[in-house]
C-alpha cells in the first residue's frame, strides 16, 4: 500500500485539476467544444511529471525506469478513471443538456449514449497518460552515454559546491 500513496495523491491532484478546468469551461458555456479537451494534456502532463519527479527525488540513487514509468502510468490511471466518474455524472445528473450539445459539434452518427461517450473519455486519458508518461521517462532515465555523465557528474559537483 505504502508504493501506492503517491500516485493517489498526486492522481487526486491531477483529477482535481481536470474537473476545476472542466467546470470552468462550464462556467463559460465552452465545455462542448472538443478542442479544449487539449489542455486536458498538459494539464496531465503537468501532473504525471511533478509524480515521477517527486518519486525520484524520494528514491534518489535506487530511483530505476520501471518503478518511475508505474508511479506515472498509476498517477495518470487512477486520475483518468476519477474524472470519467465525474464526467458521466455531470453528463447525467447536473446537466442533462450537455450530452445532446456536445455531440452538435461532432458528427451525429455515433450513438449518443453516455456509456459509449464515457468509454470514449476514459480511453483517451489513458492513451494521454501513456504517452506523457514515456515521454516523462526519457527525462528522468540514466543515460549511458559517457560524455553526458560526465558532464551530470561535473553539474551535481558544482551544485554540491555552490549549497
Amino acid at each position: 500500500m505504502k508504493k501506492m500513496i503517491l500516485p493517489i495523491r498526486y492522481a487526486l491532484a491531477l483529477s482535481g485539476c481536470l474537473i476545476a478546468y472542466f467546470l470552468l469551461l462550464a462556467l463559460m458555456g465552452l465545455h462542448t467544444n472538443p478542442v479544449f479537451s487539449f489542455v486536458n494534456a498538459a494539464i496531465s502532463a503537468f501532473g504525471i511529471y511533478a509524480a515521477i519527479k517527486s518519486y525520484k527525488l524520494e528514491q534518489g540513487n535506487e530511483f530505476d525506469y520501471s518503478k518511475g514509468f508505474t508511479v506515472g502510468i498509476l498517477t495518470g490511471f487512477i486520475s483518468t478513471l476519477i474524472f470519467t466518474i465525474f464526467f458521466a455524472f455531470y453528463a447525467t445528473e447536473l446537466d442533462k443538456d450537455f450530452l445532446p450539445a456536445l455531440l452538435e459539434t461532432v458528427d451525429r452518427e455515433y450513438d449518443d449514449s453516455i456509456g459509449i461517450i464515457s468509454f470514449v473519455v476514459a480511453i483517451m486519458g489513458f492513451a494521454t497518460s501513456v504517452v506523457i508518461t514515456l515521454t516523462c521517462m526519457q527525462l528522468f532515465k540514466k543515460s549511458h552515454n559517457v560524455g553526458q555523465q560526465e558532464n551530470l557528474l561535473e553539474h551535481n559537483r558544482e551544485d554540491d559546491l555552490a549549497s
